[in-house]
C-alpha cells in the first residue's frame, strides 16, 4: 500500500544496478538544490541585500549558531558538510508533500548512505585534528580490551542513525496515507501541518545527532591529548 510514485516510470538499469524512483527523485533535488544555490548566491550584495539573500543569511546564521554551541573552535570546518545535511534532509523529508513523489529519506538505502556519510565524517574530522595514529589510540583507551565493544559502538549507532530516519518519514507517509483514505478531504490541512512539523523536526535531530557523533570524535581527543587540562 504504497504511495504511487511518478518517476518509477522513467526506472532504468545499468548491469546489475537497478535506478529505481527513490535515486531518481535524489538525482532531482540533488538537481534542483544546485541550481537554487547557484541562482541565490550569483547576485549578493554587502550593501543592498536582496529579501531572499536575507533569509538565507538567517539560515547560514542558524547553522553557524547551532555548531558554535556544540564546537564553537571549528564552525568554518563543519557548516559546509552539516549545512548540506541539514538542507538535504529537510528537503527530502518534504518531498512526500508533492503528488506523485515519495520522501527519499523514507527508503532505508537513502538513509543508509546518509548514515554512512556521518560515519566517514566522524572519523574524517577527528584525524584531520589529531592525526592518524593518535586518532586510532583512542579505542585502545582506557583499555584495549575494550576495542571490540568502541567498535560495536561506532557501527550500532550508525544503524540507529539510519533506522530512526527511514522509520519515522516512512511512517509519518503511512499514517498520512491512511488516514486520508479513511477521511478523505476532510483532514489534509491538518495532516500536511503535521508533515512539515514532522519533516523539520526530524532533519533537526539528525543533523543535531551528527553534530554530536562529530563533536564526540574531536572533542575525546583533544582531551587525550592534554589530560592535565
Amino acid at each position: 500500500m504504497g504511495k504511487p510514485e511518478l518517476l518509477a516510470i522513467f526506472s532504468f538499469s545499468l548491469g546489475p544496478l537497478h535506478v529505481g524512483a527513490t535515486v531518481l527523485t535524489t538525482w532531482l533535488l540533488m538537481a534542483l538544490l544546485g541550481g537554487l544555490g547557484w541562482f541565490a548566491t550569483r547576485r549578493l550584495s554587502v550593501d543592498q541585500p536582496a529579501p531572499f539573500q536575507v533569509a538565507l543569511e538567517g539560515i547560514v546564521n542558524a547553522f553557524e549558531d547551532a555548531i558554535g554551541a556544540v564546537l564553537p573552535d571549528h564552525v568554518k570546518g563543519l557548516l559546509p558538510f552539516l549545512g548540506t545535511l541539514w538542507i538535504f534532509v529537510v528537503t527530502a523529508n518534504l518531498t512526500g508533500l508533492a503528488p506523485g513523489l515519495r520522501s527519499p529519506t523514507g527508503d532505508l538505502s537513502t538513509t543508509t548512505a546518509l548514515a554512512i556519510m556521518v560515519f566517514l565524517a566522524v572519523h574524517w574530522y577527528g584525524i584531520r585534528n589529531v592525526g592518524f595514529r593518535a586518532y586510532l589510540r583512542h579505542y585502545l583507551t582506557p583499555n584495549p580490551i575494550l576495542l571490540p565493544f568502541h567498535l560495536l559502538g561506532e557501527v550500532s549507532r550508525t544503524i540507529a542513525l539510519a533506522v530512526r530516519l527511514f522509520g519515522n518519514i516512512m511512517s509519518l507517509e503511512m499514517a498520512a496515507m491512511l488516514v486520508l483514505l479513511v477521511a478523505g478531504l476532510f483532514a489534509p490541512i491538518p495532516l500536511l501541518m503535521l508533515h512539515i512539523v514532522e519533516a523539520l523536526v526530524q532533519a533537526y535531530i539528525f543533523g543535531m545527532l551528527a553534530l554530536i557523533y562529530i563533536a564526540g570524535g574531536i572533542q575525546s581527543q583533544q582531551l587525550k591529548r592534554s589530560p592535565e587540562t
